[in-house]
């Protein structure tokens, strides 16, 4: 027997969000997890990104919040390992509650503290947060967790990788002990069952079984492109493919609206569909795209939720998601109905980590792909047009334009010089399309090769204390291929931790802990070593580090 959304005892505000986002039927974890919660238990739930997890628990949370009214006071707190995945959530809780009176706000590295305080004290019901910035907030007594009455572990095996397991303890610790825990988590290694077995009051398990990853009828490739190139990159294969409806995807709200202006003047029609546009401006938008009226709508994953179209022939990645479930999940919006779809990822330099990643998780090669030079556009505009002169010629309705026609050869003119001026007419529009430039790519290793796997978050004892005793090891340069060592402010003096500084690090420049190499602590700093193409990133942040009280730590490069 099906399940719909009204017969989960839900308030009648959320079942009619739930319609208007398109959803009609809850997928399993949704269906399993949502009675759970509403009946007060702690639940487990091994579950994938791109199962609907999000609504899983926003949907009882907000339930909840119905019935509690507004406290003035932190009522649910969700943790969340990235602060795109902190934005991501926030926005979907936003999304789901937009009937409601309920107060959202995302807390993540890079913040004014100021903002914060501020909306704290004006009242907010939902925190949704990265453990980094939540204690930071925590310290400087701007958060009060005494009023939270709902705990969700979201993505709990990502942020044990990236070292945060200490940090949710703490977290956990200042919350009042009577709560209602959710934990969701791809996988549940011993660590997460140890955290649940401390920290949750008998919680239900649920288990749902990964289903196949991607669509056979799905053709994925990638192209390598420099981020400043990726403009110029999406209207050749824009232009080239042969393109029906396509989506494509950006990073951020402001990037889906501005990458759509961009194609619009190019020539290419597009619209942006994101988390600004109000309910009846988002309907108009997809019904023009359902209709075919704009072949390109550019959207972010939030906005991209409940999106049901059967027809789409390309989905394009412009900005690739950090998350592999992320990559599945949007890619499986072609291919449907047993049609070919075609996936493809524009994929930078500092991109290849998470390319390899989607790889090693889905289990499938991606191929590469070269980006079509501007002669093989030229010669498919030029072979587009003869194939419009063919068909005219074949219906044979041109009357009026051989009356033309005649009317100039008696005139003297050559018939073979009329039809190139006429097809100069014809190609006038082609001027206002150019074919951009697209640079090479620098590449940051011999031939373009890529280490799949760097150097899990940081070294074991053992590996650490052989280093310590290795003096060339505590160098400024970093002896691992590819990798760049920083220096940190801080040491073993100011009690810094190998787990504090994967965690900080992770979380402050939006980057994987795992990828972070060896991590040397002296008295008065530490050596940090960091791939290549994330280091702009790790430097890009300096002040806004923070480990324990020591507020605006430096990080720079240690040669």
């Amino acid at each position: 027997m099906t399940t719909e959304f009204s017969q989960l005892d839900l308030h009648p505000k959320l079942v009619q969000v739930t319609t208007e986002l398109g959803y009609h039927t809850p997928t399993e974890v949704q269906a399993r997890v949502i009675p759970l919660m509403l009946a007060g238990k702690d639940v487990i739930a091994q579950s994938q990104t791109g199962s609907g997890k999000t609504a899983a628990f926003a949907l009882p949370i907000l339930q909840n919040l119905v019935y509690n009214g507004g406290l003035g006071e932190v009522q649910v707190l969700v943790l969340a390992p990235t602060r795109e995945l902190a934005i991501q959530v926030a926005d979907a809780i936003k999304q789901y509650g937009q009937h409601l009176q309920v107060s959202v706000m995302p807390v993540y590295g890079g913040q004014h503290y100021g903002t914060s305080k501020r909306r704290l004290k004006e009242g907010v019901d939902v925190i949704v947060g990265t453990p980094g910035r939540l204690q930071d907030l925590m310290r400087q007594n701007i958060l009060d967790l005494s009023g939270v009455h709902t705990v969700i572990l979201d993505e709990a095996d990502e942020m044990l990788s990236m070292g945060f397991i200490e940090d949710i303890e703490n977290i956990l610790s200042e919350t009042p002990i009577e709560r209602q825990t959710t934990l969701f988590s791809a996988t549940i290694p011993k660590k997460i069952r140890q955290l649940a077995d401390k920290y949750m009051n008998k919680p239900q398990s649920i288990t749902v079984e990964r289903k196949q990853l991607t669509v056979a009828t799905t053709e994925q490739r990638y192209y390598l492109v420099n981020q400043k190139d990726k403009l110029a990159a999406l209207t050749r294969l824009l232009e080239f493919e042969e393109i029906g409806a396509t989506l494509v995807f950006t990073r951020t709200r402001a990037g889906s609206g501005q990458l759509a202006n961009e194609l619009t003047q190019r020539g290419f029609p597009a619209e942006a569909l994101n988390g600004d546009l109000a309910q009846d401006a988002r309907i108009r938008v997809l019904n023009r795209f359902r209709n075919g009226q704009v072949k390109v709508l550019v959207a972010t994953d939030v906005a991209a939720r409940g999106l049901d179209i059967d027809d789409i022939s390309h989905v394009i990645n412009f900005d690739i998601p950090d998350n592999p479930e992320a990559y599945v999940h949007r890619i499986g919006r072609t291919g449907r109905a047993g049609k070919d779809g075609i996936a493809i990822s524009l994929i930078t330099p500092r991109d290849i980590h998470n390319l390899h990643r989607i790889q090693g998780y889905t289990k499938q090669p991606i191929p590469a792909a070269e980006i079509p030079t501007a002669e093989d556009i030229y010669e498919r505009r030029e072979n587009q047009l003869v194939e419009k002169m063919l068909v005219w010629l074949q219906r044979d309705r041109c009357r009026r334009e051989e009356e033309i026609v005649e009317k100039l050869v008696v005139e003297g003119n050559d018939p073979a010089k009329v039809a190139a001026a006429a097809l100069k007419l014809a190609r006038v529009e082609e001027k206002q399309r150019p074919v951009e430039k697209i640079g090479e790519v620098q590449q940051r290793r011999a031939k373009g090769k890529y280490k799949k796997n760097k150097p899990s978050s940081y070294r074991g004892k053992n590996q650490r204390k052989q280093a310590q005793q290795n003096g060339n090891d505590r160098s400024e340069v970093s002896h691992e291929d590819g990798m760049v060592r920083l220096s940190l402010g801080r040491g073993r003096a100011h009690g810094i931790r190998p787990s504090e500084v994967v965690g900080t690090i992770a979380a402050r420049a939006n980057i994987p802990g795992k990828v972070i190499g060896k991590i040397l602590i002296d008295d008065q700093r530490t050596l940090i070593d960091v791939p290549e193409e994330y280091v702009s990133r790790v430097l890009g942040q300096t002040g806004a580090y923070q480990f324990r009280e020591h507020k605006f730590v430096t990080i720079e490069r240690a040669q």
